[in-house]
């Protein structure tokens, strides 16, 4: 099997609506944030982010998680997941925070 040569990737599949692809980790969290600061600032009144393309996920990746709902917030964006890794899903369990990311 190859290896990707990118750690994370987000393309926007329809208006609103992001496939994100690769790792949500330690090594690849500031990328991924960089990538996807620009797509708050889209006038949008929802957006969905599709996570079945996620391969690794840690805890700084759900903190990502819950960046991203910081900055749709800020920007009345009404963001929601999709497809969440169950690693994720289980470490916003652990973590208290599953009630509060909206999950499709």
């Amino acid at each position: 099997m190859k290896l990707p040569t990118f750690l994370f990737e987000i393309s926007q599949e329809d208006s609103g609506r992001f496939r994100l692809v690769g790792e949500l980790s330690f090594v690849s969290v500031q990328t991924a944030l960089k990538k996807t600061a620009v797509f708050f600032d889209l006038p949008a009144a929802k957006m969905v982010f599709d996570l079945a393309g996620i391969t690794k996920a840690d805890s700084a990746g759900l903190a990502l998680l819950l960046e991203w709902l910081r900055l749709a917030g800020l920007n009345g964006v009404d963001l929601h997941y999709v497809n969440l890794p169950r690693q994720l899903l289980a470490m916003a369990h652990v973590a208290g925070v599953d009630e509060i990311l909206i999950i499709d």
